[in-house]
C-alpha cells in the first residue's frame, strides 16, 4: 500500500488492532510499549455489532467470535428487579448483519499480540516528548535513544502523553462516579442476556462470558480520590446488600485480588484528531465513559476507516489523515456526549429524580426512549 514507515505508541486494543492491519497489509511499522509486558488489564467489554462489523472488513472477525459470548438481549432495571428500559439490540443486529459479543480484555489482548510478529513490538519505551518536521516525527524516550518515523499513530489511551504535548488543555476529565469491576467464574450460570441494575445505592451491571464466566461492574457517585476508593469488597457488598440474590452472590464469589478501582473519566471531545504527520487514535483520541459500551468499539472502528482512506491514498498520508479525521470527528464526539449524559441520567440518586426518570424510560414510545441509538443504530461507520 505505502513504503513509509509507521510508528505506533500504545499497545492497548487500538494500537494492536492496527499492527495487525498494518501486517496483514504489509505496511511498515513499529509499536512501542511503555510496561515491559504487553497484556490485557480490566475485565470484561461488549463488541457491539458494529465493532464486529469492522473485524469483519479487517479479515478477522472469525477468530474474534470464539472468544465472546453472544449477548441476544440487554436489560436495565430498578433494584426491586422490575424492568426499566430494554435496549433494542436487535436493531444495531440487523443494520450490521452481525452479532453482539462480551469478551473478556484479556482475551482479546493476548489473540491480537499473538497474532503480530514480535520483533514490531518494542516493550519498556515509555515516551516522554515528540517533535516533527516537514518530513520526520522524533520521538523521546526516558531510558532509550531518540527514534525519527515517517508517520506517527498515537494508541497510548486516554492519558495519551502525545495528546497533551500537542494540546496542553487536553487532560482527562472526571464523570462524577468510581467503578468496580470483576469477573467469577460460576459453573451454575448460563445467560446470554446482560442486566443494569440502577438503584438508590448505584448501578450495578452484569455480563455474561465464555466459559460460564461473569463480568460485574458498579458504578457510585463521589467525589474524586474520596473515602469510597479505599472502599474493600466488604464494603462492596454492604452497598449493594439490598440489590438482587444474582448481585450479592456475584460479589460473594468474587476474590479480593480481582477488584479493579477506577474513577470514570473522559475527554472533552477534540477539534482534530490529526497534526501534521501525527494521528490520535482509539482512546487517546476520544475516550469516552463507558455507558455506551462503545469505548473498544469506537477504536476498532477507527482502524477500519484508518485502513480504508490508507489504501484510497497510499502515496499521500497527510490526505488520508484529514479524510479520517472528517470521517470520524463528528461521530466520536456523539458517542462522548451521549455517553456522558446516559451515565448522568443512570445515576440518579435523589429518590424524585430516580422515580421520574423509571416511568418516564417505562412509558415513553421505545423510538423517542432510545433516541440516543440512533446515530450509532442508523449509520453505517464506513460510509460517514
Amino acid at each position: 500500500m505505502t513504503n513509509k514507515h509507521f510508528t505506533i505508541v500504545g499497545a492497548g486494543i487500538a494500537g494492536l488492532c492496527l499492527a495487525k492491519a498494518f501486517e496483514m497489509k504489509g505496511i511498515s511499522y513499529t509499536l512501542f510499549e511503555r510496561d515491559e509486558q504487553v497484556r490485557g488489564i480490566g475485565a470484561g467489554f461488549g463488541l457491539a455489532s458494529n465493532a464486529m462489523k469492522a473485524f469483519e472488513i479487517l479479515g478477522y472477525a472469525n477468530e474474534i467470535v470464539p472468544l465472546g459470548h453472544m449477548l441476544d438481549d440487554f436489560e436495565i432495571q430498578d433494584w426491586k428487579e422490575k424492568t426499566i428500559l430494554k435496549a433494542d439490540t436487535n436493531r444495531l443486529r440487523k443494520n450490521y448483519n452481525t452479532d453482539n459479543f462480551a469478551i473478556h480484555r484479556a482475551d482479546l489482548h493476548r489473540y491480537l499480540y499473538q497474532s503480530i510478529q514480535p520483533e514490531n513490538i518494542k516493550t519498556g519505551h515509555k515516551i516522554i516528548d515528540v517533535q516533527q518536521n516537514y518530513d520526520k516525527v522524533v520521538l523521546h524516550f526516558d531510558q532509550q535513544p531518540s527514534i525519527e518515523t515517517d508517520y506517527l499513530i498515537a494508541c497510548d489511551g486516554i492519558n495519551s502523553v502525545i495528546r497533551q504535548k500537542l494540546l496542553k488543555n487536553s487532560s482527562p476529565q472526571y464523570a462524577g462516579y468510581i467503578c468496580w469491576r470483576g469477573v467469577i467464574k460460576d459453573p451454575n450460570y448460563s445467560s446470554k442476556k446482560s442486566i443494569e441494575t440502577w438503584g438508590p445505592q448505584g448501578r450495578f451491571g452484569l455480563t455474561p462470558l465464555v466459559n460460564n464466566q461473569i463480568y460485574w461492574y458498579a458504578c457510585k457517585n463521589t467525589p474524586l480520590n474520596s473515602a469510597v476508593y479505599q472502599w474493600d469488597l466488604k464494603d462492596i457488598k454492604n452497598n449493594f446488600n439490598l440489590y438482587s440474590g444474582l448481585i450479592r452472590s456475584t460479589l460473594q464469589k468474587t476474590k479480593p485480588e480481582d477488584l479493579i478501582t477506577t474513577p470514570i473519566m473522559d475527554l472533552k471531545p477534540l477539534d482534530s484528531y490529526v497534526f501534521n504527520r501525527i494521528l490520535l487514535i482509539g482512546d487517546a483520541a476520544h475516550a469516552t465513559t463507558p455507558n455506551m459500551g462503545q469505548g473498544a468499539c469506537m477504536a476498532v472502528e477507527d482502524v477500519c476507516v484508518l485502513m480504508d482512506e490508507l489504501e484510497r491514498y497510499p502515496t499521500n498520508i497527510g490526505i488520508a489523515f484529514e479524510n479520517f479525521n472528517k470521517r470520524r470527528l463528528k461521530r466520536t464526539q456523539y458517542i462522548i456526549h451521549t455517553s456522558r449524559l446516559a451515565g448522568k441520567v443512570a445515576q440518579f440518586e435523589h429518590k424524585i429524580l430516580t422515580s421520574a426518570r423509571n416511568f418516564a424510560l417505562r412509558t415513553l414510545p421505545t423510538s423517542i426512549a432510545q433516541s440516543p441509538l440512533d446515530d450509532l443504530l442508523e449509520q453505517d461507520f464506513m460510509s460517514i
